[in-house]
């Protein structure tokens, strides 16, 4: 299970400066960065961004959420696409240069995503989730079809270091995590913990 891939998200609850503080120690363990936040303006996003920058995070594993235009203006890796987002195949086509993931919740919009060049999937809730209170986890079952699809699928949503290997077992290509890490008390220990299971329960 090695080569998995672990991407970090922000939750939109903390200062950028303290998510910034962290996301500086836990980088070296982490494949993706994910600035999701849903309130800020292009400019405080772009002002994230360079704070990263500030902090040695390699521009090659910063994504932003929604924001094509300042993804594109920093030249990040990449922007997390969602439901209200540009269509897939519209930022393709314009930004090349951007890796793309598209955010689904089935294995329709999977599939719809992949031919509209998607470079991987972001799916989920797959267990429950604190952040979607109410809403049934989509389970494991669904993964594993999505991952039938030929193309890299991070898992999200209530995923743990205890059932991180559950959710690899499925097919996952890596899992996306946030209160798990930037809600922990010690949030270097708790990425070890996650990559520690990456490599089939060893340090």
């Amino acid at each position: 299970m090695k080569d998995k891939q672990l991407h970090i998200i922000s939750n939109g609850k903390m200062a950028i400066e303290q998510f910034c503080d962290i996301a500086t120690e836990i980088h070296p363990f982490v494949t993706a960065i994910h600035i999701r936040e849903k309130q800020k303006t292009a400019r405080e996003l772009f002002q994230a961004v360079q704070l990263l920058i500030e902090k040695n995070i390699p521009l090659s594993k910063i994504i932003l959420n929604d924001r094509v235009d300042v993804a594109f203006a920093t030249r990040v890796r990449g922007v997390q696409l969602t439901f209200h987002s540009l269509e897939v195949a519209i930022v393709k086509a314009d930004f090349p240069q951007l890796q793309l993931g598209c955010s689904v919740h089935s294995y329709k919009e999977g599939q719809k995503a992949k031919m509209n060049g998607a470079d991987y999937l972001l799916y989920g809730h797959v267990f429950s989730s604190q952040s979607k209170p109410g809403l049934p986890p989509k389970g494991l079952e669904e993964l594993a079809k999505l991952t039938e699809l030929n193309i890299p699928v991070i898992a999200i949503g209530g995923i743990t270091p205890e059932n991180t290997r559950l959710v690899l077992e499925a097919g996952a290509s890596g899992i996306a995590v946030m209160s798990g890490v930037l809600e922990a008390d010690d949030p270097i220990a708790a990425v070890k913990s996650y990559v520690k299971e990456f490599n089939n329960g060893e340090g």
